[in-house]
């Protein structure tokens, strides 16, 4: 166990530990650290802490500093810095005739290196703008290439929720996402409503995923036969996963059909669900009884393979040593180089 803070240096970033030291620091304070970029400033997310060993980085820096009103001052310098080194990298960008869209600049606290962040169809050769940066402003220039996503988190908006993105305002990591979720959460599969301003699977289908796999649980599959309380038979036509109601068409005795909602707790039935499950982990076991079985199988040959191998490697051997049309061993070479080199000597 290690005491640790939690710095972040952009808006919605990752959070890095680092070593309080002496220091006194609480959630908010302004810290001027080292990272492998070089200095930088930041903002204490997480207070310090104990955090177990195999969740830090090593090698674990201590915090420099508590910024100054100096240090304050000259974070804001680089600010201004960056919107003028976007304009200009923008003209190099447009005077080179490049297919690229540049998103964002970036400097670092102690102005050793600029980076610049865009997006691209494919690979660009940058490098002669990187030569006319570097002509500009005399320092390290970086370009970085990124994706849609991290383009949308780097920018900003409004979901369709009407909020601010979630992944501009406080996702500090991108989490995996798919259409399953959608279809667990009983949600349009049309991809204009579940997509977000990026173009991918919206991040927010992940928050709720937990509750939804718990409640459809407890809820039978549409198709899936009913009893209900009135003792009559039906098949479930849809469900309302939030308020746990089902829709049911019962059987009435005189072959008639009608349409029931029932609370789940009510209704008995054999979920599909817990079926499937059954049948995927048997499933499972077939398969890895099949690759042991294969396995199996397999030693057999590999055994045949290497008494062959061993049986032709002998074989060899015993022609070498019989000398009938073989090749000489390594013994009788040599001897023959001398016999050869005390000739030549001789004469």
């Amino acid at each position: 166990m290690a005491i640790v803070a939690g710095v972040r240096f952009r808006r919605a970033g990752k959070i890095y530990y680092f070593a309080p030291g002496s220091l006194e620091l609480h959630k908010g304070d302004k810290v001027v650290v080292e990272t492998s970029r070089g200095i930088e400033f930041g903002e204490v997310i997480v207070a310090p802490h104990e955090e177990p060993d195999d969740k830090i980085v090593q090698p674990l820096k201590e915090v420099m500093r508590l910024a100054t009103d100096e240090d304050i001052n000259h974070a804001a310098d680089n600010k201004r810095k960056e919107i003028e080194a976007l304009d200009i990298c923008l003209q190099k960008i447009h005077k080179r005739e490049l297919e690229m869209k540049l998103i964002d600049c970036e400097y670092t606290f102690d102005n050793s290196k600029i980076l610049f962040y865009f997006t691209a169809d494919g690979r660009i050769d940058f490098r002669d703008l990187v030569k006319d940066l570097a002509s500009v402003f005399h320092t390290r220039i970086e370009l970085r290439q990124v994706g849609v996503r991290d383009e949308t988190k780097i920018l900003g908006g409004l979901g369709s929720c009407g909020r601010e993105l979630c992944c501009h305002s406080y996702l500090a990591d991108f989490v995996p996402v798919s259409i399953k979720m959608a279809k667990e959460q009983n949600l349009s599969l049309n991809p204009v409503k579940i997509s977000g301003v990026c173009g991918r699977l919206m991040c927010c289908l992940k928050n709720e995923e937990e509750v939804y796999e718990e409640l459809n649980r407890k809820l039978p599959s549409v198709g899936d036969p009913v009893e209900t309380p009135d003792s009559l038979r039906g098949s479930v036509i849809s469900v309302n996963i939030l308020k746990q109601l089902v829709k049911v068409v019962v059987d009435l005795p005189n072959d008639e059909k009608e349409v029931r909602e029932y609370p789940v707790s009510d209704i008995r039935f054999q979920s599909r669900r817990k079926n499937r499950g059954k049948e995927k982990e048997k499933e499972k076991d077939r398969d890895k009884e099949k690759e042991k079985d294969r396995e199996k199988e397999a030693e057999p040959k590999e055994s045949r393979e290497r008494g062959r191998s061993r049986n032709r490697g002998r074989k060899s051997e015993s022609r070498g040593n019989n000398g009938s049309g073989a090749d000489s061993s390594p013994d009788e070479m040599d001897m023959k180089e001398i016999r050869r080199d005390v000739q030549m000597e001789f004469l």
